[in-house]
């Protein structure tokens, strides 16, 4: 009977039998191999001694896999002394070599593995099993280490798979490996090469087009890592390919497609969360709040606990207008909220409270935010900065709403504290809230104080011009307008700015030609939504109806869901009393997308009027002058409503406010027939008022 080396290591009573079975099923599988466990190295002269090289070598796989099976360390350091007794016999054989290395790291004892490995390597540097055993090392190694201990690991690796990529140039998952390494070492070209090289060894492999499509993503060309994953036909789609199109669309900012691709995905793999979280996030995105509000229901029957999904099902409510239900929403989530610090829970309950035209609450809810992340060194990391901008702008506008315009000021200078791009935000939140309130000197002042500090932004140069020109300093403004275009020909956001402020200053045909240059140095389509928009105003000023509306009608062939054009269309069919239900529906549309803005609602009582749908009409005229109420066009619908249903007295009030709000207008943003127009009915009401006046008088 056959004694161990070392009885503490033999195997239990219980084990014995299949151990001894698979040992007497080894020695077929060693003499299979005897060639590639003797054979020599080329000039060797030592004669290995097999016999005792095959028993020892079986002896230590029996070991190992005991070893590894079982999470025994005891086994495992019975195999290494096997693996070396075996190497005793057969010095040269790289397969034992190679066996030992791939042992040690298997069990975790990592410097011995890269040591064997490298001893095998110097005797056969083409050792593919020593090279990919070193590659593994590396790699594994990467994630536990930083500084230049990673980049010298991350070297190590990428040589070792470059040797691997010569000794097995047809193998697409040493492509893949070394595509992937280079893409850490920002080595993007020779990244794209081997992922390119890996597809064109299989066309169908999924890793490939997958990698080559988060290469571009990371190299912010979404549209490149989109075209790169479409190539694969429909029909041949994985969820994995599906859901990487859905992450690409929403990049591109295409909801809609983003939609299709995530629900292909789930027609495969119906239970994957993150798959379901993409596509309500779509759907929201795309304005398709039903749909959105379903799938972001079922998030929550699969995990009750997503505090996410909730305050998202919370901003459908409110954007649908069902606010009673979004306040449930949002309470049932900030019990979910234990920590007490999520910011877009916070933001979305400020928004709740200013629909509810709660703006105290609303007050609160934002100065609390912005208090608790306050810092005293006013060192904010670029996403708190851009965190704080998103409250103090909401601030902002709720302030504006109130009127309380010092107020609003004040939070957009915080705003304009926080640097970059932010500085311009807040100079322009600071002359938005000046122009709401009718305070001109105020906001040119700002607009000037903007331009000093900031004299190489042409945006703000621009500001300033804009701000001069339409206060009634007309040339000086249209000059520095006009000089931004030096050396920027080609520019087409200064372009526009300057067919602006020509369209404000009723000058059509500078207007247009502004615009046309624009257009010509614009390619994407979205970006000619804004084109076709000024254009339209212009020709509704000019009372060029159908032309207008063909402008507003290509912009929505782009984007049928741009809440501006809409409420613009709908309004100049509303205003001329023509198309009056096809006026309703897109300014309803509007609304739907933005239901707290005033113009909009404005638009929805006007229409409502031109109906004879008073009660209507005075609801939304109310809601209107609530968050927009300098507009004097406003108070004079306002007006209309009161005198239609025979209280003349609240229509005066009503008027009377509509001409002090002419008054403290620009000269060019009042038109004289408006004016007179306002004070002709102004005038009949007070009359009528004086008549009934002195009828009742004779009465008594």
């Amino acid at each position: 009977m056959m004694t161990l080396r070392h009885p503490h290591l033999a195997p239990t009573p219980r084990t014995l039998l299949p151990f001894a079975t698979l040992l007497l099923a080894s020695t077929a599988v060693f003499a299979q191999s005897a060639d590639r466990v003797t054979s020599p190295h080329p000039g060797s002269v030592s004669i290995p001694d097999r016999a005792t090289a095959y028993y020892h070598d079986g002896l230590a796989h029996l070991y190992e896999e005991f070893a590894v099976n079982n999470g025994r360390p005891d086994y495992a350091a019975q195999a290494i002394e096997e693996y070396k007794l075996a190497l005793s016999a057969d010095p040269n054989s790289k397969y034992l070599q190679d066996g030992l290395a791939d042992l040690y790291f298997k069990i975790g004892r990592i410097r011995e593995a890269v040591t064997a490995a490298q001893d095998q390597v110097k005797k056969d540097p083409n050792d593919i099993t020593a090279h990919s055993l070193l590659g593994k090392v590396y790699l594994r190694s990467l994630g536990d280490m930083q500084g230049a201990q990673s980049a010298e690991m991350l070297q190590l690796a990428i040589t070792e798979y470059e040797k691997l990529e010569q000794l097995k140039p047809k193998d697409v998952e040493t492509h893949l490996l070394l595509g992937q390494l280079y893409g850490v070492n920002h080595d993007s070209a020779k990244a794209e090469a081997q992922f390119k090289l890996a597809q064109s060894l299989d066309s169908n492999s999924e890793e490939a087009v997958l990698n080559i499509a988060r290469l571009y993503t990371e190299q912010g060309q979404p549209q490149q890592a989109v075209n790169a994953l479409a190539t694969i036909p429909e029909s041949d789609r994985s969820a994995r390919i599906n859901f990487a199109l859905g992450a690409g669309y929403d990049l591109l900012k295409k909801p809609k497609q983003a939609a299709v691709a995530y629900r292909a995905s789930l027609e495969e793999d119906g239970d994957n969360i993150d798959t379901q979280r993409g596509l309500a996030a779509a759907l929201l995105a795309d304005s398709q709040l039903p749909e959105a509000l379903t799938a972001y229901q079922q998030i929550i029957q699969t995990d009750p606990a997503d505090l996410q999904s909730e305050i998202k099902i919370a901003e459908i409510q409110r954007l649908q207008g069902h606010y009673n239900e979004a306040l449930v929403t949002l309470t049932k989530a900030k019990t979910l909220n234990t920590a007490n610090d999520n910011l877009e829970l916070a933001f979305n309950e400020a928004v709740l409270f200013d629909s509810l035209g709660k703006y105290d609450d609303a007050i609160a809810t934002l100065q609390s935010v912005l208090a608790s992340t306050t810092k005293l060194d006013r060192k904010y990391s670029e996403p708190e900065k851009s965190n704080r901008a998103i409250f103090l702008d909401r601030l902002a506008i709720v302030y504006r709403e109130k009127n309380m315009t010092p107020e609003a000021v004040a939070a957009y200078k915080q705003m304009g504290e926080l640097g970059g791009d932010f500085t311009v935000r807040g100079y322009q939140g600071q002359v938005d809230a000046f122009q709401d309130s009718h305070q001109w000197k105020e906001s040119v002042a700002t607009a000037a104080e903007a331009a000093r500090a900031l004299p190489k932004d042409r945006s703000v140069q621009l500001m300033y011009a804009f701000q001069l020109a339409i206060t009634g300093q007309t040339e000086q403004g249209l000059a520095l307008a006009n000089a931004q275009l030096k050396g920027n020909l080609d520019n087409r956001d200064t372009q526009l700015e300057l067919a602006k402020i020509y369209l404000r200053l009723h000058r059509s045909s500078e207007a247009q030609a502004f615009l046309n240059k624009a257009e010509a140095l614009t390619a994407k389509p979205e970006e000619r939504i804004y084109i076709y928009m000024l254009r339209a105003t212009l020709l509704d000023h000019e009372k060029q109806y159908d032309s207008a509306e063909a402008e507003y009608r290509k912009a929505l062939a782009i984007d049928p869901k741009n809440a501006t054009v809409l409420n613009d269309l709908g309004y100049m069919l509303a205003d001329r009393g023509v198309r009056l239900p096809e006026a309703l529906k897109l300014i309803q549309q509007a609304v739907e997308l933005d239901p707290q803005n005033g113009s909009y609602l404005d638009s929805l009582g006007w229409v409502n009027f031109k109906l004879g749908q008073y009660g209507l009409a005075e609801e939304n005229l109310h809601k209107a002058i609530e968050r927009t109420a300098a507009d004097a066009s406003i108070h004079d619908h306002l007006g209309e409503v009161y005198d239609k249903t025979g209280r003349l007295q609240l229509a005066v009030t009503q008027w009377e406010r509509s001409m002090t709000e002419y008054a403290h207008s620009l000269p060019i943003d009042t038109d004289p027939a408006d004016v007179a127009k306002v004070k002709r009915k102004l005038d009949e009401a007070r009359t009528k008022l004086a008549r009934n006046g002195a009828a009742s008088n004779k009465k008594s």
